[in-house]
């Protein structure tokens, strides 16, 4: 018999059923009178969403469980894959890559959808894409911004949008496009995370002075990770890969916080509780005999007790979860071990190069460092002004603005190969978190990145941002685009030196390491004429 079919034999549920399905497990309900006013009439119409950014992981597994709620409430359910948004916030996905993870996250969602039993069959999937470029979502884009503060914007977006010392105009857009989905996908409710709630209540605020109605907001509690605080795509040890082996599953979780007897952060209770539990209505603990062998809990509250009380070892409930979490994964590994899969999974996630080898004298407890691009802060500059240095005939002394309060004061050998004139209200790439040096009693707060020929006579030219890139922007190499720049590099270490050495010019003018480009979220960086040149 099809999973289905026993479903269509059951009778449907009440109102107040569907209610409590819909409900149950939830932090918090924004609209309870609308819902149950709206499930007295008719079928409920709900969406959830996730941006294309990191890989999801096995957290990802809570909201799935909810949608299968959803689902047996009789709700009309709705997946949008959140591709413009996932650009949008502080280029997590950079366009370049952004066809490519959003082709990842349709895969391995639905392959999660399946692995838990949910018919596919009865949900609808949206890209963001397919209507947020129309002409009537910008025109509705152009009307909120004319009455959104630049307040309730920034703080809507606080607990979601990655949050920098000088925020893109992009981060502010994000919350007012995610409160315009509600009206664009025709629904009554959204369902998300309770970081979301800043955002639901600015959706709340705002739709409707457009004219459009005021949604329900179902909110999922956050789910602690395996080290106790939230889980992350961006925290390795905190989550689990839905593609990690086996192996990988037992070390992580043998390493998960899970101290006796404490039910506070326990990422283990917390995913048997909003993931297994509300799947199979039961959690079966895997003992020895000696131990008292297996116990069957029929609910959940009867787990917490006797884990509080440490009748349940913290050792058995990983082994437990680590089988019932295995039997969720192993589909999808199934599904994602065809060389098609595995191609579309490692050109959306490059992995970075590893490190090096620790140096000599390196000691035994010591971890090398990684010496990736994403450690150097490289920022589009426009150059303000350029003066000759007082004191050294090759010398250049620019005020260069980075998007910062003040423009920087930048040295620069120069003179030789490029007019003043040349310079003079120029975009350049400027590397910013280099340790200030004075050079012939000017302090210099930065270096301008320019392309040198590989022979002689030697010729440089400034490297060129994307036009139309604004002075501030981030410069990374693609494939590093996540990662926090160091906040000065330290001279000893030679970050800088190191990965120099693989910078080149390609045969088409683009600024590369290793053959990976240089990208704003323009395009890429490049040079006029210098082909197989040098970057320094």
């Amino acid at each position: 018999m099809q999973p289905g079919a026993a479903a269509a034999m059951e009778p449907a549920p009440g109102p107040q059923e569907k209610y409590q399905l819909i409900t149950r497990n939830l932090q918090e309900v924004l609209g309870e009178e609308k819902l149950m006013s709206i499930l007295k009439e008719r079928e409920l119409k709900i969406y959830w969403g996730t941006a294309t950014t990191g890989k999801p992981h096995v957290a990802y597994f809570v909201p799935m469980s909810k949608i299968a709620d959803f689902l047996k409430a009789g709700c009309e359910v709705t997946i949008l894959f959140a591709d413009l948004h996932a650009y949008l916030d502080n280029m997590k996905a950079p366009w370049e890559l952004l066809e490519l993870r959003t082709r990842y996250y349709e895969h391995v969602i639905k392959a999660m959808l399946e692995s838990i039993g949910v018919p596919l069959e009865k949900l609808r999937f949206v890209r963001g894409t397919d209507y947020q470029l129309s002409k009537e979502y910008t025109l509705d884009v152009y009307r909120l911004s004319s009455v959104v503060t630049q307040h309730d914007a920034k703080k809507a977006g606080a607990e979601v949008v990655k949050q920098v010392e000088h925020p893109l105009l992009s981060g502010l857009l994000y919350p007012g496009l995610q409160a315009l989905d509600e009206e664009y996908l025709k629904v009554d409710a959204q369902f998300g995370g309770v970081d979301q709630r800043k955002i639901f209540t600015f959706a709340e605020k705002y739709l409707p002075s457009l004219g459009y109605a005021k949604r329900v907001h179902l909110m999922n509690p956050m789910v602690p990770g395996l080290t106790g605080s939230k889980m992350s795509s961006s925290e390795e040890d905190s989550k689990i890969d839905l593609l990690d082996r086996k192996e990988d599953v037992k070390k992580k979780l043998k390493k998960a916080f899970c101290e006796p007897g404490n039910v506070e952060n326990n990422g283990v209770l917390s995913f048997i509780k909003h993931v297994l539990f509300p799947l199979k209505s039961e959690f079966v603990v895997l003992r020895e005999e000696k131990w008292g062998g297996n116990k069957t809990y029929t609910a959940y509250e009867a787990l917490e007790k006797d884990f509080a009380e440490q009748v349940v070892h913290p050792g058995d409930l990983k082994n437990s979860v680590e089988v019932a979490l295995n039997k969720l994964l192993d589909p999808i590994r199934e599904k994602f071990n065809c060389p098609e899969l595995k191609k579309l999974s490692s050109a959306a996630y490059p992995t970075p190069s590893k490190a090096k080898p620790a140096e000599k004298g390196t000691t035994k407890n010591s971890e090398p460092e990684d010496v990736i691009p994403s450690r150097l802060d490289i920022r589009v500059g426009k150059v303000i002004s350029v003066e000759k240095h007082p004191d050294a005939d090759s010398l250049y002394v620019e005020k260069i603005d980075v998007g910062e309060a003040e423009p920087r004061t930048v040295v620069s050998g120069l003179v030789h190969f490029v007019p003043k004139e040349q310079l003079q209200d120029r975009l350049v790439v400027l590397l910013c978190n280099l340790k200030p040096q004075k050079m012939r009693g000017v302090e210099s707060q930065g270096m301008v990145l320019c392309a040198s020929s590989v022979g002689e006579p030697r010729q440089v030219e400034p490297l060129d941002p994307p036009a139309g890139c604004c002075a501030g922007e981030r410069v990374y190499v693609e494939g590093y685009e996540g990662g926090e720049p160091d906040e000065e590099l330290k001279p000893k270490k030679k970050v800088f030196e190191k990965l120099q050495a693989d910078f080149r010019v390609s045969e088409d003018c683009v600024a590369q390491w290793k053959q990976r480009n240089f990208l704003t979220k323009l395009g890429t960086v490049s040079c006029k004429s210098l082909r197989g040149g040098s970057i320094s």
